[in-house]
């Protein structure tokens, strides 16, 4: 009896050690004993100029900022302030990826799981990342150089800054920087990320609440542009298609600062990982604001005449619709009212005038070159 006893004894006993590692290790596996680090937000002046961040609910603010300051330190362990979920942190993950052209040295991949209280960071691998922040510092210095003021004009020059410095190369090379704003500002080759994200760090620097917008094209293709706050109103802008590349460095206008229903005829966004800001005013449309969008009540020809009169050798026109597009190029372009209005000025005769047409039917836009 007392030899069943005492086995009794030792089967309980082993049976609560069990109990106590099977207790403890689920407790570690939950987190309980993990020393998870204060939630932390980033200070107002910081989010400022992070439109995006100020979007997201508490708990995403926290894994932002945590993101952003141990990334920013190049840390590759970052304590998040709680177990987060794993879908949550890849969502924070991607905006922050995004939204901070700064962190052009993260690596193209990252790590995830179902939930996620340490954040582990892939860097490139080049061994020479704070080179390149002192490089990419000084490409901002140099393009922010002879800034004008006012939101509008800020964002024309930034705008124009691009196109004449960057040339647009296709696709995205790991081993390279193109999809980067250090891509675009230093090494002057970008594809649409790298142009997308070096306009948001310029703007940012500069005072203008950006954020870099992801979609496809029409045409079903990948791409990135961006949105910008001009005198308190949301704009769409694609510095991208901005840029000509046409050798001569300029800029088109087709989308610069445009409202949500003339920019989706050419772009759709992706809302997976946060819905970009309506974009309902055309106030500041280059067109509306210089005079040269036709719709029913606008006069084409009034139009024409005014800007010959001014000095333009190129005039750029959008209309409202695909009807008052078709009808002007009839009427001026088929028709030739356009040398009409060009004799009357008298900047031209007859025998001395001629002129291209620059088509962007989708957009409704098209430039007429004397």
């Amino acid at each position: 009896m007392g030899v069943l006893r005492n086995v009794s004894i030792a089967l309980i006993s082993a049976s609560v050690v069990m109990l106590g590692y099977c207790g403890y290790k689920l407790a570690e596996r939950e987190g309980l004993f993990f020393d998870y680090s204060d939630a932390e937000y980033l200070s107002d002046e910081e989010a400022a100029v992070r439109p995006v961040y100020s979007e997201l609910n508490k708990e995403e603010q926290a894994v932002y900022t945590a993101l952003y300051r141990g990334i920013y330190d190049m840390t590759d362990k970052i304590p998040l302030h709680a177990d987060i979920n794993g879908k949550v942190y890849s969502k924070v993950y991607q905006i922050v990826e995004k939204q901070e052209p700064e962190l052009f040295y993260l690596d193209s991949i990252y790590y995830t799981s179902d939930r996620v209280r340490e954040a582990t960071i892939v860097y490139r691998n080049d061994g020479s990342a704070e080179d390149k922040r002192e490089e990419l510092e000084a490409a901002v210095d140099h393009a922010l150089t002879k800034l004008p003021s006012g939101n509008y004009d800020k964002a024309f020059y930034i705008n124009e800054y691009l196109a004449k410095n960057c040339s647009y190369v296709v696709g995205s090379d790991d081993r390279g920087y193109p999809s980067t704003a250090y891509g675009c500002l230093v090494e002057g080759e970008a594809n649409c990320e790298g142009y997308a994200k070096a306009f948001r760090l310029l703007a940012s620097r500069a005072g203008l609440e950006t954020a870099v917008v992801t979609g496809v094209t029409s045409k079903g293709e990948n791409h990135a542009w961006d949105q910008v706050k001009v005198n308190g109103q949301w704009y769409n802008i694609d510095p991208t298609w901005d840029d000509s590349d046409d050798g001569g460095k300029e800029m088109r206008m087709t989308y610069f600062l445009c409202d949500d229903e003339d920019f989706s005829r050419t772009h759709t966004v992706d809302e997976k990982l946060f819905k970009p800001f309506r974009c309902e005013s055309d106030k500041d449309n280059y067109f509306v604001r210089n005079g040269l969008y036709i719709d029913e009540k606008t006069d084409p020809r009034e139009v024409l005449s005014r800007e010959l009169s001014a000095g333009s050798t190129a005039i750029d026109l959008r209309f409202s619709s695909k009807e008052l597009y078709e009808d002007f190029k009839s009427r001026f372009i088929d028709g030739e009212e356009v040398f009409e209005v060009a004799r009357e000025t008298g900047r031209f005769t007859a025998s001395s005038l001629s002129l291209t047409l620059v088509e962007s039917a989708e957009e409704l836009c098209l430039t007429i070159k004397f």
